[in-house]
Formats: structure tokens, C-alpha cells, sequence
């Protein structure tokens, strides 16, 4: 999953920059194996950086960093905000949330593809989740199983 996610924020590296966003990559051993489908595990990182590139301030910063515990691997994306109403931070998950409504597809989304991305992480055997972070920003964080023989 690190090489994988490594390789998508490679792909976004153009966008990040003309939208002003440093990515700070802390990843560490992308060694790390765990039995999954990378296209899948592709799709779950590309909408969290859509999201970052949608809705962090520019300019602005992205930290991504792994940790593990026992037979998992934390993935952490965290953004230098603004972050979300507390009172939605449980909601963005849920097909079609929207944090504000007012919002178009056009400037905020469809609302599926944090719901997309729980499908995924959930269909690997994971979590995720997202929380307000005291710095003003949001964090995901994504716990998926390592393989195991």
C-alpha cells in the first residue's frame, strides 16, 4: 500500500503544485505487504488528494506518513485545512454528504467519493476514518491488515 500510495501522490505532483500545496511524504518502507488490489487501493488515494486539491487552502500543506501496528498498517493524509464542522466529521463518509449543501458538483463534488473510499478500504478488510486536527486541518487515517502467510 505505501508504494502504491507513493505512486499516486506521484501522479498528483503537477496538480499540488499549481495549487500552491506542499506534500510532505514521511512513508517509510513501501516493502510493506498486505493482499489487496492495487488499482482499488489507486482509487482510494487519488480521491483523498482530489479532496485535499478540492478543499485545502491554497497555498497550503499536505503531510502524509505510515506506522505500524501489529498486523496493521496506518496510513495517515493530513491537510493544513480549513477542516470540517465537528458536527460532520462523522458524516463524510455516507453517500452523497455534502459538508455544505450549497455546493455544485461543480465546485464541491458529487458527495461519493469519501463513500467510495470507505467501500474500499472496508472491502480490504480495513478502516477509516477522519478527524479535526488542533493545527485547523483534516486527517484520514486508513488501517488496512498486512498479509500474513
Amino acid at each position: 500500500p505505501v508504494q502504491v500510495l507513493r505512486e499516486t501522490k506521484n501522479l498528483f505532483e503537477n496538480r499540488f503544485a499549481r495549487h500552491q500545496i506542499t506534500v510532505s511524504d514521511e512513508l517509510g518502507d513501501p516493502l510493506i505487504a498486505l493482499k489487496g488490489d492495487s488499482d482499488r487501493l489507486m482509487q482510494l488515494f487519488s480521491n483523498l488528494f482530489e479532496n485535499a486539491l478540492r478543499y485545502a487552502d491554497s497555498p497550503g500543506a499536505l503531510r502524509i506518513w505510515q506506522k505500524r501496528e501489529k498486523d496493521w498498517i496506518m496510513l495517515f493524509l493530513e491537510d493544513s485545512g480549513p477542516g470540517v464542522p465537528e458536527a460532520s466529521v462523522d458524516r463524510l463518509f455516507d453517500r452523497l454528504y455534502r459538508v455544505d449543501p450549497a455546493r455544485t458538483r461543480a465546485r464541491g463534488g458529487s458527495g461519493l467519493g469519501l463513500s467510495i473510499c470507505k467501500k474500499i478500504v472496508e472491502a480490504h478488510g480495513g478502516r477509516i476514518k477522519a478527524e479535526n486536527i488542533t493545527s485547523g486541518g483534516l486527517r484520514f487515517q486508513i488501517a488496512l491488515p498486512l498479509f500474513s502467510t
